[in-house]
C-alpha cells in the first residue's frame, strides 16, 4: 500500500489499529522517505484519526469548500478551500516606430490555502490564508527576518454585539472597493494601475465594524481600524507610527445578493437595482515606506529611517442590475514630504513617496450563456515631484464562466499610454479553479 491509499484509509475514517500498521509497513518498504518525513506523515495520520473520531463530515459541492468539519458539539468549524490561477502574457512595446516582437510570459499567478469556520461558538469567527506562489510569499526583508510571507490572513472575528464586530489580526484594511474584493472574484484578470498603485492592502491591528439600517432597504456600514501601518508580516516592530482607517459605505437600495457589492460581475443577475457607495480616508503616521504599507524602507545612510506622514482617500461605487455591473473609484494620496532626506534634512536620498491621483472606471454585461464582456478605463496622474509621466490604461475583456467565479477562463487586452504617448499592448489568458 502507497501513501496515498493510506491517506484514503483516514478520509473513510478506517480503524486507528488498521492505519497505523499500514505505517509500519510503507515506513519499512519505502526508503526514500527520510526520518523527518515519515514522522511528519505519521503524526498527520494519528491526528486525522482523532480529528475524524471527534468530527462530523458535511457534504458539500464544488466551489463550497474542498472540505467541511463541524464538531459534533457544534463548538467548531474548519473549511478547507484551496485555489490556484493561471496565466500567460503577451506583451508588445512601442519603440517610437512601431510595435516590436511579442514578449512571452506562463506564470502561476496565486496559488492560495484558505481556511475558516467558527470557533467555540458561531460569534467568533476566524480566516487564515496561506500563499504559495512566488508573487504571494515574496518580499522578504530584515523587517520580516528575511522569510517567504506565507501568512495573507491570519483574523479573527468577533460579534460581540448586535449589528457589531471586532476584527484582531492580520487581513486587508477597509480600502477601496476593488482591493477588499477577493482576487477570486475579479472581472477581469487583475486588478488595475490605481489598485497597485494606491491601495492600502492588508495590514496588522483591529477593526471595528457595524451596521444600521436607515430605512426599510437602506443600509449604513461604518468600519474603523487602527493598525501597524507596514504591511503584512512585519515581525520587527513598528518603525513608524500606526495607521488610523475609517470607511463608510452606503446601501440605498439594500443588500446585494451573495455579497454581492465585493464581487465582480453581476453573477447573481440582480433584478432589481443595487447600488453601493464607499468613502474611504486612511492616516498613516511617520511612514517608513515609499507607499505606506509597501515599496521600499525609506532607510538612511546611517541606518535611520526616514518618516513622513501619509494620506490617502478613496470615493468608490458598485452598481448591479440584471446582469449590468459598473464600478468607479477615485483614489488620491498625499505626504507631508514627499522626498526622503539624510538626518541633516537636505540630502536626498533617493526615496520619494509614490503621491497622486487615480480614476478607475469599469463595467460589464453577463450574457444568459454565462459569458461576459467588460471594459476598464483607468488613469493615474502622479505629482511631479515623483517624477512619474501620467498613464492611462484600456482594457477590454471577455470571460467564460462555467461555474462561477470557482471555475472560469478570462482573457483581455489591454493598451497603454506614457504621458499621451503609445507604450504597450498586453494580451492576457487566464484560468482559476476554486474548490
Amino acid at each position: 500500500m502507497n501513501w496515498e491509499q493510506l491517506l484514503s484509509l483516514q478520509r473513510f475514517g478506517d480503524t486507528t489499529k488498521r492505519i497505523r500498521k499500514e505505517i509500519v509497513i510503507v515506513s519499512l518498504t519505502q526508503n526514500k522517505f527520510t526520518i523527518k518525513t515519515k514522522l511528519g506523515l505519521i503524526l498527520f495520520a494519528i491526528s486525522t484519526v482523532l480529528t475524524i473520531n471527534a468530527q462530523e463530515i458535511n457534504d458539500t459541492t464544488f466551489g463550497k469548500g474542498l472540505l467541511n468539519f463541524v464538531a459534533k458539539d457544534s463548538t467548531f468549524s474548519v473549511k478547507f478551500a484551496p485555489r490556484f490561477q493561471v496565466r500567460s502574457n503577451s506583451s508588445w512595446d512601442y519603440n517610437g516606430d512601431d510595435y516590436d516582437s511579442a514578449d512571452y510570459n506562463f506564470i502561476v499567478r496565486r496559488a492560495r490555502l484558505i481556511f475558516d469556520g467558527f470557533a467555540y461558538s458561531s460569534k467568533f469567527k476566524y480566516k487564515i490564508e496561506l500563499g504559495l506562489s512566488n508573487r504571494d510569499i515574496s518580499g522578504a526583508n530584515q523587517f520580516n527576518r528575511n522569510t517567504p510571507r506565507y501568512i495573507l490572513d491570519a483574523v479573527i472575528m468577533w460579534n460581540f454585539a448586535k449589528n457589531w464586530e471586532l476584527w484582531a489580526g492580520q487581513t486587508k484594511l477597509p480600502g477601496n472597493v476593488e482591493r477588499v474584493v477577493s482576487s477570486a472574484n475579479l472581472q477581469l484578470i487583475d486588478r488595475s494601475l490605481l489598485n497597485s498603485r494606491f491601495n492600502i492592502d492588508r495590514d496588522l491591528g483591529l477593526q471595528l465594524r457595524h451596521k444600521s439600517k436607515l430605512g426599510n432597504d437602506f443600509l449604513m456600514i461604518e468600519k474603523l481600524a487602527i493598525s501597524q501601518g507596514e504591511g503584512r508580516n512585519v515581525t520587527e516592530g513598528n518603525e513608524g507610527g500606526l495607521q488610523y482607517t475609517a470607511r463608510l459605505e452606503l446601501l440605498p437600495m439594500g443588500t446585494f445578493k451573495s455579497k454581492g457589492d465585493y464581487s465582480q460581475a453581476d453573477l447573481k443577475r440582480e433584478e432589481k437595482p443595487k447600488l453601493m457607495l464607499g468613502l474611504t480616508y486612511n492616516f498613516n503616521e511617520n511612514a517608513v515606506r515609499e507607499r505606506g504599507f509597501a515599496g521600499d524602507y525609506m532607510i538612511r545612510t546611517d541606518g535611520s529611517i526616514y518618516a513622513t506622514d501619509q494620506t490617502t482617500i478613496f470615493i468608490d461605487a458598485m452598481y448591479k442590475c440584471k446582469g449590468f455591473s459598473f464600478m468607479g473609484e477615485y483614489a488620491k494620496r498625499t505626504a507631508e514630504n514627499e522626498i526622503a532626506t539624510e538626518i541633516d534634512g537636505i540630502t536626498p536620498t533617493g526615496n520619494i513617496v509614490l503621491t497622486g491621483n487615480a480614476l478607475n472606471l469599469q463595467m460589464g454585461y453577463l450574457f444568459r450563456n454565462n459569458i461576459e464582456l467588460a471594459g476598464r478605463f483607468t488613469s493615474v496622474t502622479y505629482e511631479a515631484i515623483t517624477r512619474t509621466d501620467p498613464r492611462k490604461q484600456y482594457t477590454l475583456g471577455l470571460n467564460k464562466y462555467i461555474v462561477g467565479h470557482k471555475l472560469k477562463a478570462q482573457s483581455d487586452l489591454t493598451y497603454t499610454t506614457i504621458d499621451g504617448e503609445q507604450y504597450n499592448i498586453t494580451f492576457r489568458l487566464g484560468f482559476d479553479l476554486h474548490f
